[in-house]
């Protein structure tokens, strides 16, 4: 059985669609959403499902002891990142090698790093005059959208798209495709 945690800071839009993804998969059960703001739509999104929920603040998310305490209480041995906004620190990398995965709204190595999420991506696309954007769905590492990349999809732009255009664009993509990806990786992972 692959327990998940999905850590999210935002309204939980992937949050809800991979719940709902893997609902009824025997060998996949979403162990806990936890996030780093406790007015996190997500969480509500969570509870709606039944899913145990966690808010654990800077601080606490970088005490080794209180993180993987909590893990280990809801027996977690894979995690996701869904638009989770805190650098994930170095004990839990290692803890989670090869077991974590993030989403990014753009087609990394483009776009990415400190400060490069949301909003900020798309308008950053926009200003470049980019022909096309997409996601990434990538291992995390030490480094700042840095980890490998296991799988990309792309969506063209025209110039007449906005921002919210992008954004919207962008969305399509990760609902259609992150849950996929996610139970593709779990039929190669040794957990």
């Amino acid at each position: 059985m692959t327990n998940i945690a999905i850590f999210v800071s935002g309204s939980g839009t992937n949050c809800e669609n991979i719940i709902n993804y893997f609902a009824n998969d025997a060998n996949v059960h979403i162990a806990l959403v936890l996030s780093n703001r406790p007015d996190a739509y997500a969480l509500v999104r969570a509870k709606n499902h039944h899913v145990p929920t966690a808010v654990l603040t800077k601080s606490e998310f970088n005490n080794e002891a209180k993180v993987m305490n909590l893990l280990h209480a809801h027996d977690v041995n894979f995690i996701v990142l869904a638009g989770f906004l805190l650098m994930i620190p170095t004990f839990l990398v290692s803890a989670f090698r090869q077991r974590m995965l993030n989403i990014h709204p753009a087609l990394l190595p483009k776009y990415g790093g400190k400060g490069m999420y949301g909003h900020h991506v798309h308008e950053a696309v926009k200003l470049a005059g980019e022909v096309e954007t997409g996601i990434t769905i990538h291992w995390v590492s030490d480094v700042c959208d840095g980890g490998e990349i296991v799988a990309q999809f792309s969506t063209p732009l025209t110039s007449a798209d906005t921002p919210d255009d992008i954004a919207a664009k962008v969305h399509l993509l990760e609902q259609a495709h992150f849950p996929e990806v996610i139970k593709q990786v779990l039929g190669k992972v040794n957990l």
